[in-house]
């Protein structure tokens, strides 16, 4: 925590002195979200009628760490029910007009107002009769002077020492972006069910909140007692289609399992036996779950230890199921909710 890739003679080292750098950081880009939050005014709302009357979809362009914001911006929309997608200016000047229609709306980022690649293709946009909206300091700039509507988003300071790298700028443009995602989400009546509608990775979270008995595959499963030979527990590993025989005891407790891994390493041993008992060359104290244990955790198990294939015990140690990879992921013969 004491080294410092520059020239830090000039800072006080330690753990103290980088935490009051950074805190000194997120001071700042607070101070330029409250300049900005102050500089919200009819602007904005006229802003936020033409974004909400657009019939067709936001443009978002800007280029350098305001193309990044952009982005972001436009990905909010999307996501939360206004239609948008990113314009790389350069792009744009080049071909990628040709994506732009009359009832689309333009919304531009430019920290100065003064960006040229940005500015040389407001032109453009404006003889395909869309509108602009403009984020930008400056109010007098370019970009202000080329915009139907302008939302001012001046920050006193940027946060690098030297005021020159894009950050509490950045910070602001980027939550504007936000404020008028939020402020359409409640114009449109962005709900829950029009979140998940166009969220559907969402429903693998909610399977994955899921306790994994409720996933997991409690009947025809391939398992063999202790005292079985070999060659059965391979009849079970071959017919099973789990790459796994689980191997119990005369309780149903869990006493190992033989895998498709267990079976090559004894393979690659002298004096393989077929009728040799399978507790003598199974995995014994394997991993395993309680059918209590989510999904989630089941995944981060299976992760952490490389495996697809866990048995799934009652709290006496009794064999209950076995859980897939693919049953977690909702690939492969997989059933989510009973038929």
């Amino acid at each position: 925590m004491n080294k410092c890739a520059g020239n830090c003679s000039s800072f006080p080292t330690g753990e103290g002195g980088w935490l009051a750098l950074a805190r000194e950081v997120l001071d700042i880009e607070m101070e330029g979200l409250a300049a900005v939050r102050g500089q919200l005014n009819g602007t904005f709302l006229t802003a936020l009628d033409l974004l909400a009357a657009c019939t067709g979809r936001v443009v978002v362009t800007g280029i350098g760490k305001s193309g990044l914001v952009a982005r972001k911006i436009a990905a909010t929309f999307s996501s939360t029910g206004t239609p948008a997608f990113y314009l790389h200016p350069v792009e744009g000047a080049h071909g990628d007009l040709g994506m732009i229609r009359n009832e689309d709306v333009v919304l531009a980022l430019s920290n100065s107002g003064e960006t040229d690649e940005l500015n040389t293709l407001i032109p453009a946009l404006r003889a395909l009769r869309v509108q602009v909206v403009g984020i930008t300091s400056g109010t007098d700039s370019t970009l202000a002077r080329l915009s139907d509507v302008v939302i001012e988003a001046r920050v006193p300071r940027e946060a690098c020492p030297m005021n020159l790298a894009p950050t509490a700028s950045t910070t602001a443009a980027l939550a504007v972006g936000d404020a008028l995602a939020v402020c359409l989400m409640r114009i449109k009546d962005f709900g829950t069910k029009d979140f998940k509608r166009v969220h559907p990775a969402g429903a693998l979270g909610a399977r994955l909140s899921q306790p994994v008995g409720l996933l997991m595959h409690g009947t025809d499963l391939p398992v063999v007692r202790d005292d079985a030979p070999v060659a059965q527990a391979l009849d079970a590993l071959n017919s099973g289609g789990f790459g796994l025989t689980a191997v119990t005891d005369a309780s149903g407790r869990l006493a190992g399992v033989l895998s498709d891994g267990d079976v090559r390493r004894m393979l690659c041993r002298a004096g393989f036996d077929p009728a040799r008992p399978v507790a003598e060359v199974m995995t014994r104290s394997p991993q395993s779950v309680s059918a209590t244990t989510t999904a989630a955790q089941v995944l981060d198990l299976m992760e952490a230890k490389q495996i697809t294939v866990l048995p799934v015990l009652t709290q006496d140690g009794v064999l209950a199921g076995l859980v897939h990879l693919h049953d977690l992921l909702g690939k492969g013969r997989v059933r989510f909710a009973p038929e």
